[in-house]
């Protein structure tokens, strides 16, 4: 629905992740189409469309890179205001981010340093 928060949840192995990849046009489908207020996905230009979903996985994934690059990966050119007020509203501003010695600019993901699950996901 348009506007509205959706959630998937079901028994491992129901299509969960499968759905969720579709609709994050990680692949297409081989049959069928993924509409979006009616439009079929494909006909939208892919980084406008990623741009305009939002989603939690249970498996967080940073990239290797610094907070900075992490946080403004979704918005290519955010400026430092951006970044700062994205942390504010993850609430990791002061909590995670203020503890490191370098703030944005420590490097997380391969060879980074070590957040639990929950603070990934922030």
């Amino acid at each position: 629905p348009a506007g509205k928060t959706v959630a998937f949840v079901g028994p491992s192995g129901c299509g969960k992740s499968t759905a969720v990849q579709l609709i994050e046009r990680f692949y297409d489908p081989s049959a069928g189409a993924v509409l979006l207020d009616g439009t079929d996905i494909k006909d939208l230009k892919v980084s406008w469309y990623r741009q305009q979903i939002g989603l939690v996985s249970q498996e967080p994934v940073l990239f290797g890179g610094t907070i900075r690059d992490n946080i403004s990966y979704g918005k290519p050119g955010a400026s430092s205001e951006d970044i700062e007020n994205a942390a504010k509203l993850a609430n990791i501003h002061w909590d995670i981010v203020g503890k490191f010695p370098d703030k944005y600019d420590t490097q997380v993901g391969e060879g980074g340093i070590q957040l639990s699950g929950g603070q990934k996901q922030r």
